[in-house]
């Protein structure tokens, strides 16, 4: 009985509060991605790096800093719509693993007749970490944000009332 009246509470209170985990979750997100992002783009090796695909992937790193950044603001709402786009920005943290630090790791570039290692394994390794910490951190914040929002939605509907966007 106790634990009902608290669960009731808590998600009444959901009316009047922001869902901070979700929103944090993102903001986490843009953080790591940062590390990800200065990490590859302060490597100079040769002129590996300098390419059109390099060129893409800073496009799509500022297209995927204002996505989050949006979407933080969205579930920080209970939006449910900005938890799918941050699904699709968390799988395409797992994807881009492959684009630029899995090709770089097996690359090789000659400077002053010596063969170089584009990337080298810790480099790739702490590359991996920043975007699957990235990746998660936006499907888990996706997951709750869900979860929430749903959860909030149909408490609303009891109510008779429509989900208040403030």
């Amino acid at each position: 009985m106790k634990r009902d009246q608290d669960r009731q509470t808590s998600i009444d209170r959901m009316r009047y509060i922001k869902n901070k985990f979700s929103a944090n979750m993102a903001l986490l997100a843009i953080l790591f991605d940062v590390f990800y992002f200065v990490s590859i783009y302060k490597t100079d090796v040769g002129s590996y790096y300098y390419t059109i695909m390099i060129g893409a992937s800073i496009i799509y790193n500022l297209v995927f800093l204002l996505a989050a950044f949006l979407s933080s603001e969205g579930v920080k709402m209970y939006d449910e719509k900005f938890c799918y786009l941050m699904i699709f920005l968390g799988i395409m943290q797992f994807v881009r693993i492959f684009v630029i630090p899995l090709r770089a790791v097996n690359a090789t570039v000659v400077i002053s007749k010596v063969e170089v290692a584009a990337m080298t394994s810790g480099h790739f390794l702490r590359c991996v970490i920043y975007l699957a910490v990235s990746g998660i951190c936006c499907l888990l914040g996706a997951g709750v944000g869900i979860v929430r929002s749903r959860t909030l939605k149909a408490y609303m509907a009891t109510l008779g009332e429509e989900v208040r966007r403030d």
